[in-house]
């Protein structure tokens, strides 16, 4: 097999959600970077402290009032059912909220899921407060995964402007972007990162930092360098060979012996 879905088969991204999804497991990953839940092996939500969570993209993306998700989650957070309870009041329809919490699960995933060098556990039998909306399979998830950094890659493959400061540049003349770029150029201030970009314009975090990417690579935004290497250290010292010890100048010696008799 070749292409690009070969390596997301070959090497999954995380072995022990496709060994819990062959065992049809429910519970909590937990990893550096967020927490996958699954029910009977499928993906149902997933949360990252670099990714939006539902609540922002809806609240700040303007469709629904943080007051109708808080009465929500007081409401319905202890039956885990919050989405339920946003379409059964009316707050949303069903179509909108299977889309938004499907970009949600996928971008939250795509951070949860990225290389760590620290421990994952699974906690069974742990649910999320939010519900289940449409459960997604871990073979589609790591896909998706795999598919979200070949794009990123090409499109500029520099990944620290994924995590600096996202610091804009004069454009060239006659240089345009789109809409969407042009709004999240307005409030980069060389300050935030694209994952504080995100929230504040109430997007998923991986088309910001698609969108961060392409700005960059249209020289519209700084794309900072790769620090320089730490220098090696130093060689321990080299001890040198100790230098012969010079015969003492026995004619001297003789000399103070016979003046200190002829003192005697």
């Amino acid at each position: 097999m070749s292409g690009p879905g070969a390596s997301a088969v070959a090497t999954p991204v995380s072995p022990m959600l496709v060994r819990l999804a062959a065992e049809k497991a429910t519970g909590a990953l937990l990893r550096d970077h967020g927490t996958l839940y699954l029910v009977d092996g499928r993906v149902v939500h997933a949360e990252s402290p670099a990714a939006p969570g539902v609540d922002v993209l809806l609240t700040t993306g303007g469709r629904l009032p943080r007051e109708g998700w808080d009465e929500a989650v007081d409401r319905a957070g202890a039956h885990r059912s919050v989405g339920r309870f946003l379409v059964d009041s009316g707050r949303l329809h069903d179509g909108e909220l299977e889309i938004c919490h499907l970009g949600a699960v996928f971008d939250a995933a795509f951070f949860a899921l990225s290389p760590t060098s620290g421990p994952t556990r699974f906690r069974y039998g742990v649910g999320h407060w939010f519900g289940t909306v449409r459960p997604v399979s871990a073979e589609a998830v790591e896909r998706e995964t795999v598919r979200r950094r070949e794009l990123l890659d090409a499109v500029w493959p520099y990944a620290a402007v994924d995590t600096a400061p996202v610091t804009p540049r004069p454009a060239a003349p006659g240089q345009t972007v789109g809409a969407r770029q042009r709004a999240l150029l307005a409030v980069a201030d060389g300050r935030r990162s694209p994952a504080e970009l995100a929230r504040v314009l109430g997007r998923p975090a991986f088309h910001t930092l698609l969108d961060v990417r392409r700005l960059a690579a249209a020289g519209l935004v700084e794309t900072p360098l790769d620090p320089a290497p730490v220098p090696p250290p130093p060689p321990p010292p080299t001890l040198l060979p100790a230098l012969p010890v010079a015969d003492p100048d026995i004619a001297l010696l003789r000399r103070l012996r016979d003046a200190l008799e002829a003192h005697l």
